[in-house]
């Protein structure tokens, strides 16, 4: 699990201003020159200030993109270092500032989201399983996990981590595979059952065989996916960059044709500077952060321009099932009563489960308390580890939990009405919980994972907005998973996922459809949110890991949102493109008429900035 990070967790100001000097000189360059013209009237003061920041912003600029233009890379980049010579030449030092912190910002905004992104390596690894007990014999000794072989004996306490993959010895064990696999509910095992490594152990001691090293366990290959994800990702062509790849050349070529046509070198600088690529260099990333702004309104972070892009683009929308879609906890479904008393049933139930921390437990005890307002006393609590609880209310014992454990506990087993009841829910995938009171079986509880509201209009409203396939991937099984897909109105589902085979998934779709977004909140999540042409995370309830592993996070428990991010990056593409077309063709025309000497480099930069000025305003709008 060794990889080399960076370490910038939290970076100061100061920090940042080491890593990324360049926008910080433009910046306060124009501060200072802004503050000696406006406010001390010093516009020869003002002037020089400007020119040496420039100068000193530039260069580094410069010397950057012409060495990528010499192993043949020519983009937004090459357009910027044109604007900023010709901005010197034609002494308009002020803009030329102008675009050295437009140019040296954005690629520090895109560095620094690459770094941030690198930290949730850090934290997978921070939660990594670090020891395990091996038993020898009558022997137990703790030990680093890397220690551990195939075939040891190990023994897990409450509230561990699996230290390693392998199987079951002395169970019954529970275990909350959620972090890893997305199912809600904690799973019993038993004796031969598989373990995975990260899971927790929510129930007693047990015994397990290691299959695995921790190297080649489950956990280690999250981690592993995550860090090769986020080196693997092919990096995005950025909007302005598919336009900068014929827009430069074709403004060297009108200029060099200006100088043979007129044989003076002032129609060459004409030339440049009427074509100054304001549409790429400004307006482009305004209608980007103009973007990024109106998402962060709707709750949701953007780490990248790239990703407010990319997301305008996707045609397929890939989601994660437990904790996205659905609120990734048990509630209750229905109550059945075997006397027609569910509200009794209930409160009875709710009362002995206050002892307990189980999920299932917890949930019952909200439902419960919001429902009466409180619970009654409880006496000779006692709970048996996965399988179910016991104790005395209003004199009368209440047993509930696996069929079995209700059995064993009463003496006599649920006639066979139950099975025709619970028929639905079975085949749902719901958990049942079986409830006896008073040494008579009194009737049944059962669970789901319930979907969030607004899921199936999200759904159309994707459709609308042009997505062509909506997919599910989930650690879940496919009973569950089919049956939330069809209340949400999903197309494609894929059920019982470990976090490797989400990232095939994603790759295949990203293959077939040029693109993905995929929205998820769990470790298991992690690597395909990294892999994902852009990754959304729930930030509101998921986990750290899963939102820095993203390109962009919601901040409120709401899955809907991600409708929104896609038409706002829709809107933002349309309205960035809108000022590429009419700048970029006005400056072609402009170009057209300078190569034959009509227009002079004065009159050029007044004419250009008039043209600024219209494609900036435009792009504004996509605030």
């Amino acid at each position: 699990m060794a990889a080399e990070i960076p370490r910038d967790a939290r970076p100061s100001a100061l920090h940042l201003a080491r890593r990324y000097p360049f926008p910080v000189v433009a910046a306060v360059g124009m501060a200072i020159g802004g503050v000696s013209g406006v406010v001390f009237g010093d516009y020869a003061l003002a002037r020089w200030v400007w020119y040496v920041t420039l100068i000193v912003g530039g260069a580094p600029v410069v010397f950057k993109t012409t060495r990528g233009m010499l192993r043949g890379r020519f983009a937004a980049d090459v357009v910027a270092m044109l604007a900023i010579v010709t901005a010197i030449l034609v002494d308009e030092a002020f803009a030329g500032v102008v675009i050295v912190l437009m140019q040296t910002g954005g690629e520090a905004i895109d560095d620094y989201g690459f770094r941030r992104a690198s930290s949730s390596l850090r934290s997978l690894i921070a939660r990594a399983p670090r020891t395990a007990r091996r038993k020898e014999g009558d022997r137990m000794e703790e030990i680093n996990v890397y220690e551990v072989r195939v075939g040891d004996e190990l023994v897990v306490r409450p509230g561990d981590l699996i230290p390693v993959d392998g199987v079951v010895e002395t169970g019954p064990a529970e275990i909350d595979e959620s972090a890893l696999t997305g199912e809600p509910l904690p799973r019993t095992k038993e004796d031969g059952d598989r373990l995975l490594s990260g899971s927790v152990n929510v129930g007693g001691a047990f015994g397990m065989r290691a299959t695995k090293v921790s190297t080649d366990s489950q956990y280690s290959k999250i981690v592993e996916l995550v860090a090769k994800a986020q080196t693997e990702k092919p990096p995005i062509q950025r909007l302005a960059d598919r336009y900068a790849v014929w827009f430069t050349p074709a403004t060297l070529a009108m200029a060099v044709f200006g100088i043979l046509v007129t044989r003076n070198v002032d129609t060459f600088l004409a030339v440049l500077v009427v074509a100054t690529p304001c549409p790429l260099i400004l307006a482009t990333p305004l209608a980007v952060i103009s973007g990024v702004n109106r998402a962060a309104k709707e709750s949701i972070i953007v780490k990248s321009g790239a990703a407010i892009e990319q997301i305008g683009r996707g045609r397929v929308v890939v989601f994660d099932k437990t904790g996205t879609l659905t609120f990734g906890s048990p509630i209750i479904d229905q109550v059945i009563a075997f006397n027609g008393q569910e509200e009794d049933l209930l409160r009875m139930a709710a009362s002995v489960e206050q002892y307990s921390a189980h999920p299932v437990a917890v949930s019952m005890v909200k439902e419960g308390k919001e429902k009466f307002g409180s619970l009654l006393q409880v006496s000779g609590f006692r709970e048996l580890s996965g399988q179910g609880v016991e104790g005395v209310v209003g004199g009368k014992k209440v047993a509930l939990g696996s069929q079995m454990f209700v059995e064993t506990s009463i003496g006599r087993k649920f006639d066979g009405r139950t099975d025709t009841m619970l028929k639905g829910a079975k085949r749902s995938g719901n958990l049942v919980s079986f409830v006896a009171v008073g040494g008579e079986p009194a009737g049944v509880i059962v669970f789901t994972d319930q979907l969030r509201p607004g899921v199936p209009y999200m759904m159309q409203k994707l459709r609308e907005l042009g997505v062509e396939l909506t997919v599910m991937l989930t650690g879940d099984n496919r009973i569950n998973a089919e049956t939330i897909a069809r209340e949400a109105g999903i197309e494609r589902v894929e059920a019982n996922l470990l976090s490797e085979q989400k990232v095939e998934q994603v790759a295949r779709l990203t293959r077939e459809y040029g693109g993905t977004i995929m929205v998820g909140d769990g470790i298991n999540d992690a690597p395909a949110l990294a892999s994902a042409t852009v990754g959304i995370a729930m930030g509101a309830h998921g986990t750290g890991i899963s939102a820095e592993a993203a390109d962009m996070v919601l901040l409120v428990d709401d899955v809907t949102k991600v409708s929104d991010g896609i038409a706002i990056g829709q809107r933002m593409l349309h309205i960035a493109k809108e000022s590429i077309y009419f700048g970029m063709g006005g400056s072609i025309v402009l170009m057209g008429i300078a190569s034959f000497g009509f227009i002079q480099p004065a009159l050029g930069a007044i004419m250009q900035e008039v043209l600024d000025a219209v494609v900036i305003l435009n792009a504004l709008r996509a605030r």
